[in-house]
């Protein structure tokens, strides 16, 4: 994988604004083949990317046959290890805890994920996990400064084995006690950021932003909707120029404040480029409310076209 800029790109001036607004959305599907409609969202520009579950493979050669029909998209996978694993036939096996080579289990990864056409990987895990957390058998072992070690480990394995990393989930979910997929989450005191530096300096294309409310960094909009957590903290702080995305829009937490559409429109408002949808469906909110949203307000529209301009550069990065 090529170097990352640190520049941020400019905008996306070529691309229509359904374009624009397309390249903001993280896809899925149900079933063992892409549908037509998947298809011809792809092929009009109206989705950027799409993530693989399990349900969609049916083995490597099947998998292999997939990711050719999404040619051009980034194509994501959950690949932490462990019980995180959308690959089954893919490393890494041993989960986050487990392993003891974190930069060797990552470069066996990344060669398992290109050699079947997947691009991004949602990982690693960069939250510093606690006994009792609802993160706890999914984390690097260690304090703060060995898990950042770990997290640098694997996010330079990854780009140099051609596929993008994503460190998740900013500013930190360790301590949480739920699993923002089930249950708000509020988080208290600072969270622990130097494993999220680590992966910056280490040129981590992608971050994930968390769900879970940290009242001491913005205390009444959670981490993804966040423009203090998103672009203060996570832009102009730790210097992050690469791609933001969205933990499941689809998330207890997130849908306990709002439906799907104004969520989407929240979080690219708040600073996020891509909008992480598991629903097969969601797809049907989230454009819609992002689209009458840049018709209507110049200022988001052009955070729409740097949004897009972003997830386009990554792509450029990984062909």
């Amino acid at each position: 994988m090529k170097t990352a800029s640190r520049r941020t790109p400019a905008a996306a001036p070529r691309l229509s604004l359904r374009e624009q607004v397309g390249q903001t959305l993280v896809s899925s599907f149900d079933g063992a083949e892409p549908p037509g409609y998947l298809r011809r969202r792809l092929r009009a520009g109206e989705t950027a990317s799409v993530i693989l579950f399990g349900r969609n493979i049916a083995g490597a050669a099947a998998l292999r046959s997939i990711t050719r029909e999404l040619d051009g998209a980034l194509v994501m996978a959950d690949q932490e290890g462990g019980e995180i694993r959308t690959v089954a036939f893919a490393a890494p096996v041993d989960g986050q805890p487990q392993q003891v080579d974190p930069g060797g289990e990552a470069a066996r990864a990344a060669r398992d994920l290109k050699a079947v056409g997947v691009n991004v990987n949602l990982a690693p895990v960069a939250d510093v996990g606690v006994s009792g957390s609802a993160l706890a058998g999914r984390t690097f072992g260690g304090d703060e400064s060995q898990v950042a070690g770990s997290v640098r480990a694997a996010v330079t394995a990854y780009r140099r084995g051609g596929v993008a990393a994503t460190a998740k989930h900013f500013p930190g979910l360790g301590r949480a006690i739920q699993n923002t997929d089930d249950a708000s989450v509020t988080i208290e005191g600072r969270p622990e950021l130097e494993p999220f530096r680590a992966a910056i300096q280490a040129q981590v294309p992608l971050v994930m932003a968390s769900h879970a409310l940290y009242p001491a960094l913005d205390p009444e909009r959670i981490a993804s909707q966040s423009p203090l957590v998103l672009e203060h903290l996570l832009r102009e702080e730790l210097g992050f120029r690469g791609v933001i995305v969205t933990d499941s829009i689809e998330a207890q937490a997130v849908l306990e404040r709002s439906g799907v559409g104004e969520a989407a429109v929240r979080s690219v408002a708040a600073g996020a480029d891509l909008v992480l949808l598991t629903g097969s469906a969601s797809w049907k909110l989230a454009f819609p409310s992002i689209l009458a949203r840049a018709r209507r307000d110049r200022g988001f529209r052009r955070r729409v076209g740097e949004a897009a301009a972003r997830v386009l550069a990554l792509k450029r990065l990984l062909r």
